[in-house]
């Protein structure tokens, strides 16, 4: 455009500059136009990817929050098919606790019915010799009341060592047995605190998957 120069006018020249400032600055807006046109695009594909990811991440999360719920539902209710469990046990144990108690005191009592038969059955024989004691000779009455007295003693003796034996017996057999009873409550609140702990362990663990599980997307 300015090969010659010699003959082009100031006017001419100052016109031809300003056509191609024009020119340059037409081309640097279409140019900057096109840029941002671009960019917008790049954007606007940009947010549409980051929607679709935070569409997809709440349905991750939708579904990670339905498996944590089935997770804390199975949970408890193993939980509390084992307490179920556990509690029945525990009332077996104290159903059978109950009938060794009443049949060691059935037992103790029929002893101590025949304890007082025989007691019984001892003074009636007494009474019987004194009767047919008074019947006999003054001497012979006193050798067979002095032998009667005798054998009555012993066996009274026999009787009540005998009675105080099985009465030791049968205390001790009722101490083992309370103390049984309270072994057993002692295991069963063990037991209840044990599966308690183990609930809150398996929550604490619940809550702690969860949070990094979050933390981690």
């Amino acid at each position: 455009n300015f090969t010659n120069r010699t003959a082009v006018t100031p006017l001419t020249f100052q016109t031809n500059v300003l056509t191609e400032l024009k020119k340059w600055r037409l081309s640097l807006i279409e140019h900057y136009k096109l840029q941002m046109r671009e960019e917008k695009e790049k954007q606007t594909a940009h947010v549409r990817q980051l929607t679709n990811e935070m569409e997809n991440l709440k349905e991750l999360l939708h579904t990670y929050e339905i498996s944590v719920g089935r997770k804390d539902e199975v949970v408890i209710t193993n939980l509390a098919q084992a307490l179920e469990r556990q509690k029945e046990r525990t009332e077996l144990m104290r159903k059978f606790m109950l009938w060794r108690i009443q049949h060691v005191n059935a037992k103790q009592e029929e002893y101590a019915n025949r304890i007082a038969d025989k007691q019984y059955r001892t003074a009636l024989l007494k009474k019987v010799w004194a009767a047919w004691r008074s019947l006999s000779e003054e001497k012979w009455k006193e050798k067979v009341a002095k032998a009667c007295q005798l054998r009555a003693e012993d066996v009274c003796v026999q009787l009540t060592n005998d009675y105080e034996a099985k009465i030791a017996e049968l205390t001790a057999a009722l101490e083992q047995t309370k103390a049984e009873i309270l072994q057993l409550h002692s295991e069963r609140e063990h037991y209840e605190d044990t599966m308690k702990k183990a609930f809150m362990r398996g929550v604490c663990a619940l809550n702690l998957e969860a949070m990094t599980m979050f933390q981690s997307k």
